[in-house]
């Protein structure tokens, strides 16, 4: 396997003992951080470098199984069954193997759901099913065959996990949380690293909207732009869709502070226009102003010539490139928009399971393209 961090090929247990050491100062780091951000007891303990080696391991043969001719989802968890609350208990722990992980694993598909891995004299073994772990718990989930995601628990318990690494085929990219934020990248993509204390109600509203946005798989742009202003219809050519008044429900339950099943929906609703043609407008009080939005050059206004390609993983090296080869309209009219509307921020969603965010940046001058799809997986 290939180790995106740099262009050595390596056989699957290198690769492996790489990405343990790589993941386990990670943990460490982070750990180290909360503890002197919060002081009192209830953090994951970090595994170590072997035992890291021994998930990775067992949850990669487990993905290229078959259970009655489906291929496994299993999220392995890092952590002693007292740490479990309530759990559901197996009274004689089971090896940690890859042929038992796939029979479990129809039990445990559904999100959420954990099986717990904690050590039983020399070996690990798996204890049971939990939906409740700790701040900072190693995780490695199976998201399809050959294709695993290693993440933590953020802070906030109900927040997507923080992803460390994602493992693909003969690829390896190990996420760069420190690297990225040293670019001026935007606040929504220092939340997407797992840095919690630079969360805002935006970032708590784009990160759910960017799943969902991702889940309906039609791709889809959302444009966030200023309250109370209309200078964003400038960069418009069309509004086929005005929304009049504005769609406020998701503004609404924001500002009271729910984050109920009427949260969920409205998410969920402002997601699925994304899948129209065109952009959806949103206000930064979070309502939609319009959907199906085409995007345009303002009136005599110059267009976008380059813009600044990133990808927060750790040996990645940003790119210039021409905006008409960022991948298409939706690239193309998203750059384009920021371009002109530099306080405004742009979210497309391709078919192909990409996800990018456009942001101004001040310093360099130009629009930058953070390609986040490794850290919403």
């Amino acid at each position: 396997m290939r180790m995106v961090t740099g262009e050595r090929t390596t056989s699957f247990r290198d690769m492996n003992q790489s990405v343990a050491h790589v993941v386990t100062e990670h943990f460490r780091r982070h750990l180290d951080a909360a503890r002197k951000r919060t002081p009192t007891p209830g953090f994951a303990e970090t595994p170590d470098e072997p035992t890291i080696d021994r998930l990775i391991s067992a949850a990669f043969w487990a993905s290229l199984r078959r259970e009655e001719g489906r291929a496994p989802t299993i999220s392995l968890a890092y952590l002693p069954p007292p740490a479990g609350g309530t759990a559901l208990f197996i009274e004689r722990p089971l090896p940690l193997d890859p042929a038992i992980l796939t029979r479990l694993s129809p039990a445990v598909e559904r999100p959420g759901i954990h099986l717990g891995v904690w050590p039983n004299g020399n070996e690990l073994r798996v204890w049971g099913a939990t939906r409740s772990i700790p701040p900072l718990c190693f995780v490695v989930e199976v998201i399809e065959p050959g294709l695993l995601v290693i993440k933590h628990r953020r802070a906030d318990p109900d927040g997507k996990f923080a992803n460390v690494a994602v493992l693909e085929g003969d690829q390896v990219k190990i996420v760069d949380a420190e690297g990225t934020i040293t670019s001026e990248c935007p606040d929504f993509v220092m939340t997407l690293l797992g840095f919690d204390q630079a969360s805002t109600d935006t970032d708590d509203v784009l990160l759910p909207l960017a799943l969902s946005m991702r889940a309906h798989k039609h791709g889809g742009s959302l444009l966030v732009v200023p309250h109370g202003s209309d200078a964003w219809r400038k960069s418009i050519v069309s509004v086929p869709y005005a929304v009049a008044p504005p769609f406020s429900k998701l503004g609404d339950l924001v500002r009271k502070g729910s984050r109920d099943a009427g949260f969920r929906e409205a998410i969920d609703a402002i997601g699925g226009l994304t899948a129209v043609d065109g952009a959806v407008v949103l206000s930064g009080r979070y309502d939609v102003l319009a959907f199906g939005a085409k995007i345009g050059r303002t009136e005599a206004g110059p267009f976008v010539e380059d813009v600044l390609v990133r990808e927060p993983i750790l040996g990645h090296q940003p790119t210039m490139m021409n905006a008409a080869e960022l991948g298409g309209t939706r690239h193309l009219s998203a750059a384009q928009f920021v371009y002109e509307q530099r306080d405004s921020l742009a979210l497309v969603a391709s078919q192909d399971r990409r996800f990018t965010v456009f942001g101004w940046s001040q310093r360099a001058k130009l629009v930058q393209a953070y390609r986040v799809e490794a850290l919403l997986l």
